[in-house]
């Protein structure tokens, strides 16, 4: 896969690589558009873009995987994404894993969420035992192969055990084979310091999550703390919503402004499709 062989090599370089999540192949395509080296395929995202509803555990293993391959092709970027607990046990996982590299993905994260599991800056979250995260590790791994998609291990153990069981989980992990570690919402920076220091050598995920209960730190203070991959997992989804609830209240008096029919047509790709059909025309 050329995009998890090139996930690998940005995660391996001096800073840290920055993933602003998309909640549907048209926010991937403007997060490619703008620049970024890859795109992060948000679970809270797809819940509220899919169903209008919170992410608390309501789409299922097919709607996500399809949710995937749609983000996939719509980029030529590498794809991170979202695949919550596995969606069952360490068979189901190795299922996920493989639908999820059939569908293009660079990357994927499953946590140690007891299901249904809830966005990991929600409360009322409750945890697998650590074993049982092992078990499922493991058979991502072996399920991905030699040249599947990496795989992310994350703990959700910090809100119901406290850090130090998070890192002693995310440490495990690790020794179960995952490639990098997302010890998920930390809340303070001298939280944030203890992770980093917990794993200096290890791919590590800072979630940044506007109005969550990770402080925002600077993205040179993450890059020297040695964090590899930044997610912004709802900014553009916030930022989009905000917009559409701004622009219907100002639709009644006609003074809304919104990029043009041409300049939209523009940014979802039409001139490449026009080009296509000349290419093909009789």
């Amino acid at each position: 896969m050329p995009a998890m062989a090139t996930l690998r090599e940005l995660l391996a370089g001096p800073e840290p690589v920055l993933a602003p999540g998309a909640y549907d192949a048209l926010s991937a395509r403007l997060v490619e558009r703008a620049g970024f080296p890859a795109v992060y395929m948000t679970g809270f995202g797809a819940s509220a873009s899919l169903l209008g509803r919170p992410d608390v555990g309501l789409l299922s293993f097919d709607e996500m995987a399809g949710h995937a391959r749609r983000l996939a092709q719509a980029v030529s970027v590498p794809l991170i994404a979202d695949a919550d607990d596995g969606y069952g046990n360490p068979l189901n996982v190795m299922r996920t894993v493989r639908e999820y590299a059939a569908a293009g993905v660079a990357a994927l994260h499953i946590e140690d969420q007891v299901a249904p599991k809830r966005c990991g800056h929600m409360e009322g979250k409750e945890v697998v035992e650590a074993a049982e995260m092992v078990e499922k590790v493991r058979a991502a791994v072996e399920a991905r192969g030699e040249d599947g998609p990496l795989i992310i291990a994350r703990t959700d153990a910090r809100a119901v055990e406290g850090l130090d069981a998070a890192l002693e989980r995310a440490r495990r992990y690790r020794e179960a084979g995952a490639d990098a570690l997302f010890v998920e919402a930390p809340e303070t920076e001298q939280e944030i310091e203890a992770v980093a220091a917990a794993f200096p050598d290890v791919p590590l995920v800072f979630n940044w999550v506007d109005g969550g209960k990770t402080p925002q730190l600077a993205l040179e203070r993450i890059g020297e703390l040695g964090f590899a991959l930044v997610i912004y997992p709802v900014t553009t989804l916030f930022a989009a919503a905000g917009a559409v609830a701004d622009v219907l209240d100002r639709l009644p008096r006609a003074d809304h402004d919104v990029p043009s029919f041409d300049a939209f047509t523009d940014m979802i790709g039409l001139p490449e499709m026009r080009a296509l059909e000349a290419r093909f025309a009789t």
